[in-house]
């Protein structure tokens, strides 16, 4: 069942309960006042017969003057001593003549059924000096109000079916414009479903209400960054075939110059070997990097620690300048800088900045590990040759070469930065660069403390 049905049945379901007993309520509730004015009729007319009656001594019950000036055509008026003999009646309805007489203490008032009508009846008593006498009786058909009701129930009936009917247009037509946007985003899922390409929900901005319009903005912003995602693996996929292509190609080149050459010529035997052993492990270090990079993207990469960062710093930097050769300064205001998060993802950032900076710089290179308040800032710069003021808001893109002959006498791939960025961005922190050519890189990370 679609929503548009749903919530018009719901709609009318509840419509229908709610004019059900605002019916009854409104029926019962006219029945009780009309029945009560007709009582309190009824009522007036015996006092007057007994203050009459109060005027003359108690007697003259059988005076028939005494009741025929308070009569009506479709009642009957009774006199009836303690002895239940009735001495004073007016009336010409025969099935309200028939009714016995009764002898109460108290006032007596009820609604009775005669032939399928209505019919009430009253009796009240009068005493004299604290003795029952008699009583008054007085019974009055309520055919009139009963056609009145009848005309009301007619009347509810007609409102309540218009009412429903026009609730069932009314909703069926509000649900279509409110599921408008919904079946127009489904039959545009069905289309993407159908010709692979991402199509966005256009925006009437006539009468949908803000809700509608955000969830359509939201499913457009998705649309939005899965078209630059599949854009990105696009660039990614051509980016990674370019790569393992040249590798892939030298080898392959090498092993038909040793096909051809190298059983007899060792000095062209030693080179394709070597080419060859040069050229796998970059490869290998290209699908490693790749492979990290799609680890990332799981929930679980992390493995959330805490250690001292002074500690992971001052090692990294001892090896590396033991096996470089290379003069790595570490400076830090505290002897120790505690912080949560993966401690093996830091060491490798910081593996790579440090790695760039000994790739692209001659002189030493320092790194700064400053204990702020807000939390961990980690500064590492070399003195090399910089980097280009335009380059640098691509430099952490996947594959981007600033200068591709100097990552080609490298051996980088064009992924570690985009790593560092990603193990920045999981510990929930920032990085800026800092750099003008000739002049060195600063690569300044900010972290927080706990993530």
């Amino acid at each position: 069942m679609t929503l548009r049905s749903r919530f018009t049945l719901f709609t009318v379901f509840w419509l229908i309960f709610i004019l059900i007993l605002y019916n009854i309520f409104v029926y019962f509730f006219v029945i009780r006042v009309t029945t009560r004015g007709e009582e309190q009729l009824l009522m007036n007319k015996a006092d007057l017969v007994i203050e009459s009656l109060r005027k003359r001594g108690m007697q003259g019950f059988d005076d028939p003057k005494l009741l025929s000036d308070l009569y009506n055509y479709n009642e009957m008026m009774r006199i009836v001593t303690s002895d239940l003999r009735i001495v004073n009646q007016i009336g010409t309805d025969k099935e309200l003549l028939s009714i016995p007489p009764q002898m109460q203490v108290y006032n007596l008032s009820e609604t009775q059924q005669i032939n399928g009508q209505r019919v009430l009846y009253l009796s009240m008593p009068f005493f004299d000096q604290g003795k029952l006498v008699g009583t008054v009786e007085a019974a009055r058909r309520l055919t009139v109000l009963d056609s009145y009701l009848q005309i009301l129930v007619g009347a509810l009936s007609v409102t309540s079916i218009g009412a429903i009917v026009f609730a069932i247009f009314g909703t069926y037509w509000f649900t279509s414009r409110l599921t408008g946007p919904i079946g127009q985003m489904v039959q545009t899922m069905r289309e993407i479903d159908r010709s692979g390409k991402l199509y966005r929900v256009k925006l009437n901005g006539r009468e949908e209400s803000v809700e509608l319009q955000q969830m359509v903005r939201a499913f457009n912003q998705m649309i939005d960054r899965l078209d630059r995602t599949i854009e990105s693996q696009k660039h990614f996929v051509a980016d990674a075939s370019h790569e393992l292509k040249t590798p892939l190609t030298v080898i392959s080149s090498y092993a038909d110059m040793l096909k051809r050459w190298g059983r007899d010529n060792a000095e062209v035997r030693d080179e394709a070997i070597e080419a060859i052993a040069k050229e796998t492990e970059r490869l290998q270090n290209l699908i490693r990097s790749m492979l990290t990079l799609a680890e990332a993207e799981q929930d679980n990469w992390l493995n959330v620690t805490r250690f001292d960062v002074n500690g992971v710093v001052r090692e990294l930097s001892e090896v590396l300048g033991k096996t470089f050769k290379r003069n790595i300064r570490v400076h830090s205001d505290n002897h120790s800088v505690f912080m949560r998060g993966d401690k093996e993802k830091i060491r490798q950032l910081l593996l790579i900045l440090i790695d760039n900076a000994i790739k692209y710089s001659k002189e030493p290179i320092d790194v700064r590990i400053r204990n702020q308040k807000n939390g961990i800032k980690l500064e590492v710069t070399d003195y090399g040759i910089g980097i280009p003021e335009n380059e640098i808001p691509n430099m952490f893109q996947r594959f981007y070469r600033i200068d591709e002959a100097r990552h080609r006498s490298t051996g980088g791939s064009g992924l570690g930065l985009s790593i560092a960025k990603k193990i920045i961005d999981v510990h929930e922190g920032n990085v800026e660069v800092y750099s003008k050519p000739g002049n060195g890189t600063t690569i300044s990370i900010q972290l927080p403390r706990k993530i």
